[in-house]
């Protein structure tokens, strides 16, 4: 089928949960579903964020659908306290966007302990789904869509060193990171189709995306003269956030798209969505289950796939 981006068909009568969906990328993830007619769920930490969020996609979609929970994926805690609230509901895709992006150039850790970008981007969206799956499959056809990164084809895997503790890189950590949503998705994808469960599970990376390159959206994306400036100079490194959205879109809701599948920008760095082939160490089946057994001990709590 023909997809267009700036057209999705209808998603009136569905419920989306969108992780980090008041900032970035995931602004526009929210903003794009919810201009389809679906119910957004914006779940972060700050109620503030979300607010102007939920006000910046109202001033252009009125009659908007729109709530926030707060979720702060670097605690246990925080995470169970919105799984619970978002238990037993009506949700057709879980969209795990947030993540944290080298935050600093020395190793820090989560109030749970673990490394903070491993801790965030994988293990919080690896509880978040645990707690969820069972109202996930309450609903047919209902979707988790991990968040990857062309950053796994520019580093390695590291079961051997899952905390980071024994070498620590930003950008290396954050590719393992990135190695480990995807092959979170991948796995669990594996799994649902041994069971035959009614839930799918896609992953999407949104190649290159700069906030000068992003539309304007008062209150939540406001670009600088000077980084729209820069944007341009730096051309080649991708598009703007409000493309970068279009993949983890597309593998929420185009009704042909199947479990296992891995969508990203069509020039890589940014383009229409289509399906892509991910890195081998992310997609490989030993690699996706050990990390699976790895992360069920860290959080804590068995996934019931």
């Amino acid at each position: 089928m023909t997809w267009d981006p700036r057209h999705l068909p209808s998603q009136a009568g569905k419920t989306f949960v969108v992780t980090g969906g008041n900032a970035g990328i995931g602004y526009f993830i929210s903003e794009q579903l919810a201009a389809a007619g679906g119910r957004v769920v914006i779940a972060c930490r700050s109620a503030k964020r979300a607010d102007a969020a939920i006000a910046a996609i109202r001033r252009r979609i009125p009659a908007a659908e729109l709530e926030h929970v707060t979720l702060d994926l670097s605690s246990y805690e925080s995470v169970r306290a919105a799984a619970a609230s978002l238990a037993g509901r009506h949700i057709d895709a879980i969209i795990e966007n947030a993540g944290v992006i080298m935050p600093s150039r020395h190793r820090e850790i989560t109030v749970d302990g673990n490394e903070r970008m491993f801790g965030t981007n994988h293990l919080g969206h690896f509880l978040l789904t645990a707690l969820l799956y069972p109202t996930l499959a309450a609903t047919p056809g209902a979707r988790v869509v991990t968040m990857g990164s062309g950053a796994t084809r520019l580093t390695r895997p590291r079961l051997d060193d899952l905390q980071s503790e024994k070498q620590f890189s930003p950008f290396a950590v954050y590719g393992w990171s990135k190695h480990a949503t995807q092959a979170f998705g991948f796995e669990l994808d594996r799994r649902l189709r041994a069971v035959r469960s009614p839930v799918i599970a896609l992953v999407a990376h949104p190649g290159g995306a700069q906030d000068g390159n992003s539309p304007t959206r008062p209150g939540v994306m406001e670009p600088s003269t000077r980084a729209r400036i820069l944007a341009k100079l730096r051309f080649f490194t991708g598009g703007g956030k409000e493309t970068a959205a279009w993949s983890a879109v597309r593998a929420a809701t185009d009704p042909e798209a199947i479990g296992g599948e891995y969508w990203g920008p069509r020039g890589g760095l940014t383009g229409p969505p289509v399906r892509q082939k991910p890195v081998a160490s992310s997609s490989r089946a030993t690699f996706g289950a050990a990390l699976w057994t790895a992360s069920e001990k860290l959080v804590g709590q068995k996934f019931p796939v």
